[in-house]
């Protein structure tokens, strides 16, 4: 595939700058759950299971406040929302080390809330900078530089906390974080395109575009982060059960290398899909991998044909959000995204742990993929209710779109 599309890409003026600060940014972010969770159960010697609750609390709240920041940078702008959050963050991250437990968990779910909304953020202003025939290719390059933070992140907070110990480690955390706040604050990239700034302000009321539709939409968000953090764990489990834990990490960084040449290629496509298609596609092809069990490497390369469309599957979900949603509300609807994510995610380590241990790693590839399935089915019939703006019904992204 040629490379000529994407340098169109990062020629678009702010482009580059903004992905190379949303990649920086994301670093720290990625590595928070991990940090917090080696802390309290080694650091504080109160075990995974109290750990389990801060890093549940921290969620929730992010949950919750993704949205709240969204719509808050709709009414208000960007550099009010990222003042308050990178000074939220760089105070809870500064003394978490010292808290004793009942407050950290306190003190990680409020931070949770007023998490620094680099995920959202960064995607609200792509969608501001790049032209509508050019977003699938942001969006999915935006994926593949989350998968990117996803495999640092968590590695460099693991390494932290071995090497110097957690209240350091979280001091890192609080540098990071703020440095991130501060460059994006700095930045201020447009949350709206020129064109739609010319537009009359006329603020669009959240039932026209939170319609069945979207929230089917937001659905298979959810879907598609359960199918992903399940197989996940049930690779992690199938390796464990044979004795191939040594592996564990290389068979992870190969499964990202899929998504990465996966979103790389769906980005240079000229005509999208659907999500509904992608995420289907992608849970049934999760189905049989647990037939590869034994040989890590015939489990990996079971997980080719799922793993090349892990990107293109979430990278197709913002891009249809971001054309749903109008402008005036493009912050709350990626807030939503954002939560889409938290949720499925979160739902995924204790449903997939109980049919590892119950039934074996295996089952949880299939449970994975069915439920993928499953709830594209259930979207299906509410997919043709999309928002509503300015009088006109938005495109359908049911079929193939040609670029326009």
């Amino acid at each position: 595939m040629a490379i000529e599309p994407y340098r169109r890409l990062f020629r678009l003026p702010g482009v580059r700058t903004l992905l190379l600060v949303g990649l920086f940014a994301r670093v720290p972010t990625t590595a928070t759950a991990m940090a917090l969770t080696l802390h309290v159960a080694h650091g504080m010697e109160l075990g995974f299971g109290r750990a389990g609750l801060v890093t549940m609390a921290s969620t929730i709240g992010m949950a919750v406040g993704s949205p709240l920041s969204g719509r808050f940078v709709d009414r208000h702008g960007l550099r009010p929302v990222l003042i308050v959050t990178t000074g939220a963050q760089a105070a809870f991250w500064s003394c978490a080390w010292a808290l004793p437990f009942p407050a950290l968990v306190g003190a990680a779910a409020v931070a949770g809330l007023l998490a620094l909304p680099v995920v959202s953020v960064i995607r609200q202003c792509l969608a501001a900078l790049v032209p509508p025939e050019q977003r699938r290719m942001g969006f999915s390059l935006d994926s593949m530089l989350v998968e990117i933070s996803y495999m640092t992140g968590p590695a460099l907070a693991v390494a932290g906390v071995t090497m110097l110990g957690g209240g350091p480690t979280m001091v890192i955390i609080a540098v990071g974080l703020t440095g991130s706040g501060l460059a994006l604050i700095l930045l201020d990239p447009p949350t709206r395109s020129a064109e739609e700034l010319d537009e009359p302000e006329a603020r669009v009321p959240r039932r026209q575009w939170l319609t069945p539709g979207m929230i089917a939409l937001l659905g298979t968000v959810v879907a598609a982060m359960f199918v992903l953090m399940a197989s996940e764990l049930a690779l992690v489990g199938t390796m464990e059960h044979a004795g191939q834990t040594a592996w564990i990490g290389l068979a992870v960084a190969i499964w990202c290398l899929y998504s990465l040449l996966g979103g790389f290629v769906y980005g240079g496509l000229s005509r999208g899909f659907s999500p509904l298609l992608i995420i289907g596609l992608m849970g049934a092809l999760t189905v049989p991998v647990g037939l590869a069990g034994g040989d890590w490497r015939w489990l990996v390369l079971a997980l080719l044909p799922a793993g090349l469309l892990c990107a293109p599957a979430l990278s197709s979900t913002v891009e249809t959000v971001s054309r749903w949603a109008p402008s005036g509300a493009r912050g709350e609807a990626m807030g939503l995204h954002g939560t889409a994510l938290l949720i499925g995610g979160g739902a995924s380590a204790p449903i997939a742990g109980a049919i590892i241990d119950s039934y074996g790693p295996a089952w949880a590839f299939v449970m994975a993929g069915l439920v993928g399935v499953a709830m594209v089915a259930l979207a299906l019939p509410f997919w043709r209710r999309r928002p509503i703006v300015a009088g006109a019904v938005m495109e359908s992204s049911l079929e193939p779109v040609e670029a326009r």
